[in-house]
């Protein structure tokens, strides 16, 4: 679910996110030189008349007019009022900050639905910030997660007064809220999303309360739901899934209208998620990690906004940081940084001082930027290279000199589990060679282990890096494996891999993972991805398969930046399932999220002249 996600609590403002920048990192925040104010609760108007709670944090002092951040949160405004909170923290550095509960949350009016008003929305916040006599006119955005696919929504409306943007986790706004992924719904991330964050009811303050009265009662009133306990183990495999919230005794949600709308479907154009032909004006520094959801499309986002550039500002002034780490965690980085089981050594970066300077630059008085704030010496792209544990920077994405190798699948037929014979070589097949079949249960699906996952509601599913032996021990796992590598190979960029498949069902999905094998035989997953078989040809239509035909899959396997160090070897595990991160394909060609009744599907990896299966890989050279 990309940037549309909470931590385990489903409240982004507690714990870990950032999105209230509660938890101090190992560069501590700077202080600030001014005492804030909190003016509480204002009901900002929106274009309809419906009012929108906003909170504002000003420092006390400072001279006016100021320059100005937005927040714009579905998790409620009420936790930045603490004292540690990303807030009062800009606004002490001498900022304006709006903090707003979105349409029909909380203690906004109106009714709410996930994402679909918040171009609008922010657009008119943006406008109404713009115009006030404290205000300089230009308005900073900021946060992760939703707190940042709601800016990127923003961004594509060309707002004259929005002059920059600091999206974290936003890759949700340009897949279907993170919900589809390869025609496949994130089936855990939806559960514990939905469930704990996405009612669209509340006990709320009747419309139209005068503000005094309102805050006069609004620390009384906890207007969201309380969802209670649930054993996510029994949810997640609810038949039909569609009806998984109402079994769990979740609220009413959108659930049910994400999941039942098939990727394409025009349906998905009112929500206004971001798309190719989109325009923007805005700089923006995205920020997100290789173990989080949607790290793809956050890097297809730096590039998109650089590419539909109105201006030369906009189009010179996109930037990229990607930690290691795992959703909205990047600033809490250690010098021993764990995410999983897998030990990054330090990933810490001093983000915060990035932050204040990137809105000192671009928020200040005296044109693009305040006089020494220039962002001419930070490099485009700043990414964390796993394996190698270190810092890296580029001017591009895909790094410049990137060369996209495949990597080729063999065996002799028997590849299913890590004892078989399956490999990958850079030497395509020359010869013919027998496929590796495999029995796809849907009763019995392959676990999820770790992986770029997130918002799952329990700890029963945790990302990051993890030994993947118990998966690879499954016969319906093939698994391709290199040689011991002589040298260090770094793979750095968008990966692709391509099957040729078959199948005796109507439908099936073929799921993937990129494992780096360490020199004890320890196979630690690196990236993953999942393609449903019916969409191979694109999300425009459906096109079933025919029992002894030959198919090309290509799977996006997301990106990554990992060095496999000399004796490791490199591996790639194919079956048709993870569970629960990914709903089951129930085989039968249906709609799948109404249907209980399913088939096992008997699947097929070939690898052959002709049929070439591989995996690209995207090799960047070793530095003379």
């Amino acid at each position: 679910m990309a940037g549309a996600c909470a931590p385990a609590d489903t409240s982004p403002e507690a714990g870990t996110d950032t999105a209230s920048g509660d938890v101090e990192g190992p560069f501590p925040r700077p202080e600030g030189t001014y005492e804030v104010r909190l003016d509480p609760t204002h009901m900002v108007p929106m274009r309809d008349g419906v009012r929108l709670a906003t909170d504002l944090y000003f420092p006390d002092g400072a001279p006016e007019p100021l320059p100005v951040i937005q927040i714009r949160t579905p998790y409620s405004k009420m936790p930045h009022r603490r004292a540690n909170s990303a807030a009062r923290w800009f606004a002490s550095h001498g900022f304006a900050v709006a903090v707003q509960d979105m349409r029909g949350r909380f203690q906004s009016e109106g009714e709410y639905f996930v994402s679909r008003d918040d171009r609008r929305d922010g657009y008119d916040m943006v406008s109404w910030l713009a115009e006030q006599p404290w205000s300089n006119g230009r308005i900073g955005t900021y946060g992760c997660s939703y707190l940042g696919e709601n800016q990127m929504q923003l961004a594509a409306t060309r707002n004259p007064n929005h002059a920059a943007a600091l999206p974290q986790a936003a890759g949700g706004s340009l897949r279907y809220f993170g919900v589809i992924f390869g025609g496949v719904t994130e089936l855990a991330a939806s559960l514990g999303w939905f469930r704990g964050a996405g009612s669209k009811v509340f006990y709320r303050i009747p419309p139209g309360t005068p503000r005094d009265v309102m805050l006069q009662v609004e620390e009384m009133i906890n207007p969201a739901p309380d969802p209670g306990e649930l054993d996510f183990q029994a949810a997640w495999r609810t038949l039909p899934y569609i009806d998984m919230l109402k079994a769990a005794g979740a609220p009413p949600t959108d659930f049910e209208d994400f999941v039942s709308h098939e990727p394409g479907d025009p349906w998905w154009d009112h929500i206004g998620y971001v798309t190719p032909d989109d325009r923007f004006d805005v700089p923006a520094l995205h920020v997100n990690s290789w173990y989080d959801l949607g790290v793809g499309e956050t890097l297809k986002l730096f590039n998109l906004l650089s590419d539909n550039a109105e201006s030369e500002r906009a189009r010179d002034n996109q930037f990229a940081i990607i930690s290691p780490t795992d959703h909205c965690t990047s600033e809490i980085a250690t010098s021993r940084t764990v995410v999983g089981e897998r030990d990054l050594g330090d990933a810490r970066l001093d983000y915060w001082n990035i932050y204040l300077r990137w809105f000192d630059h671009w928020l200040r008085d005296g044109g693009d930027g305040a006089e020494g704030t220039d962002f001419q010496d930070m490099p485009r792209l700043q990414y964390f290279l796993m394996g190698a544990n270190e810092w890296r920077s580029a001017d591009s994405w895909p790094v410049e000199g990137t060369e996209f190798r495949p990597m080729y699948l063999h065996s002799g037929g028997s590849a299913n589990t890590r004892d078989g014979d399956g490999r990958l070589s850079w030497d395509a097949p020359t010869a013919d060679q027998p496929a590796d079949v495999f029995t796809y249960d849907p009763d019995d699906p392959v676990p999820t282990i770790g992986g770029p996952v997130c918002c799952t509601g329990t700890a029963d599913a945790p990302a990051g890096g993890f030994d993947q032996s118990a998966v690879e021990d499954r016969d319906d796992v093939l698994v391709y494996t290199s040689e011991p590598l002589t040298e260090a190979l770094e793979v750095t960029g968008p990966i692709e891999l391509v099957l040729y498949v078959s199948s005796d069902a109507r439908d099936t999905d073929f799921a993937a993972k990129l494992v780096d094998v360490q020199p004890d035989g320890t196979p630690i997953n690196v990236q993953e991805g999942i393609q449903r078989a019916r969409y191979r040809e694109g999300y425009g239509r459906k096109v079933w398969m025919e029992k002894d035909q030959v198919y090309e899959v290509r799977m996006d396997l997301q990106a990554t930046a990992n060095r496999f160090l000399p004796g490791h070897r490199i591996r790639l595990e194919v079956t048709s399932s993870s569970f629960p991160r990914w709903e089951r394909n129930l085989n039968t060609g249906g709609n799948n999220y109404d249907e209980t009744e399913w088939v096992v599907a008997r699947n097929s990896v070939h690898h052959a002249p002709g049929l070439e299966s591989h995996v690209v890989l995207p090799v960047v050279p070793e530095k003379e």
